[in-house]
């Protein structure tokens, strides 16, 4: 058992109490019909988590330091106190999840987002290389046309030009539909994950416990390798990671994949350049 070595304070100051942001929400007003019944609100909506003495909201997307948030807000919302209870996040997504006034009268809003092209990347390498459950979801949207075997980073990327595949998996669904606000106060990014940390820290008191020992996600230990894997079989890459190499991220990409994803998540990329610039991109 290991337990949390973090110290909470009481300092009102840094929960940015009395403060007043005016928050318009994305899609509430791209439909007339009954809040409860648009679609694209409530989904955004169910991945907005309160951190309570903060009164604070993340908005989490999926590969995107979401279980190192999510252990964290555990923690800081007191329902675990030691990293043997980390699974308990996987059965509580939705625990901490704000509903409307919470939402608007928020003292902090942040999402951290993730340069498309290396989330994408992740998917495969995890997810799919895997063969975790999130694999089979792919197999069933993909109408069990290529064998989970066959299934290349090339194959991956092109099934998602489909609609009801790109938006059937919340690992690879565009980053903006979970996005409950129009604007956040701050937006962060996984390629520089230690500004985040510090500034939630420095802002709303929340510590950051890393995730990943617990997760085993990261390539982060491996040594990457640089050929052209675009093709290569899930197998193959499994059969690599087990050696302790793996393919570099972009490796996976050739110029096909990079205009399909250039193209079919254009808005995250928009928004992701809007941010952060375009030297964090994958490809620029």
């Amino acid at each position: 058992m290991k337990l949390f070595n973090v110290r909470r304070r009481n300092d009102a100051s840094l929960f940015l109490n009395h403060r007043h942001v005016e928050r318009f929400f994305r899609y509430s007003s791209m439909s007339y019909m009954p809040l409860q019944q648009n679609g694209k609100h409530q989904f955004a909506t169910s991945h907005a988590l309160r951190i309570y003495r903060s009164n604070a909201i993340y908005s989490f997307i999926p590969k995107n330091a979401c279980s190192t948030l999510r252990l964290s807000i555990a923690y800081a919302n007191g329902c675990i106190d030691n990293t043997d209870k980390f699974n308990w996040i996987h059965n509580n997504n939705h625990t901490f999840r704000a509903d409307l006034s919470s939402l608007l009268t928020a003292n902090y809003t942040f999402t951290i987002l993730r340069c498309p092209y290396a989330r994408l990347a992740s998917v495969f390498l995890d997810k799919i290389v895997s063969r975790d459950p999130v694999a089979w979801r792919l197999y069933e949207l993909s109408d069990r046309k290529v064998k989970l075997e066959d299934f290349t980073f090339s194959n991956f990327i092109q099934v998602l030009k489909m609609n009801h595949i790109r938006y059937g998996e919340i690992h690879w669904r565009p980053q903006v539909d979970f996005l409950v606000y129009k604007d956040y106060d701050d937006y962060f990014n996984v390629e520089n994950f230690a500004h985040a940390s510090q500034t939630l820290k420095n802002k709303i008191n929340l510590d950051i416990i890393d995730a990943r020992p617990f997760t085993n996600h990261g390539i982060e230990k491996l040594n990457l390798m640089d050929d052209d894997f675009s093709e290569t079989s899930p197998l193959d890459i499994f059969v690599l990671k087990r050696k302790g190499m793996c393919p570099r991220p972009s490796s996976l990409y050739n110029k096909e994949s990079i205009d399909t994803v250039t193209f079919f998540y254009g808005d995250d990329i928009k928004l992701y350049r809007k941010q952060f610039g375009s030297s964090s991109l994958m490809f620029k």
